[in-house]
């Protein structure tokens, strides 16, 4: 089982990340091979994500890579958004981007 996700459910969807080794970007699986988005990676029913991540491992391109393992997708997202906080700043940008900063009222002191 892929221990890096510990977390993922037997139903459901996954997507298979990684970092390139060369310059460390998260990059995402896609139907034709690696991409820097998220948006681009191809879903995996979470019943199919191991035999998937181990293809994705023997791959040829995967010598570039490290890291290889697979991201439970949150189904009440619309998009693809990662269900844990840390995958979603690993794949929307640190936790300084807007989308992560707490909620400022104007009742607060």
């Amino acid at each position: 089982m892929d221990v890096r996700n510990n977390r993922r459910d037997t139903t459901g969807a996954s997507v298979i990340t990684a970092n390139r080794l060369l310059d460390g970007r998260i990059v995402w699986l896609t139907p034709r091979g690696w991409s820097e988005h998220i948006g681009h990676a191809r879903v995996f029913d979470n019943a199919d994500i191991e035999d998937a991540i181990r293809q994705a491992k023997a791959a040829p391109d995967a010598r570039r890579l490290v890291g290889i393992y697979g991201v439970q997708l949150d189904p009440s997202a619309a998009g693809l958004s990662p269900l844990t906080v840390r995958e979603r700043i690993r794949a929307f940008g640190p936790s300084v981007h807007p989308d992560f900063a707490p909620v400022e009222t104007s009742d607060v002191h």
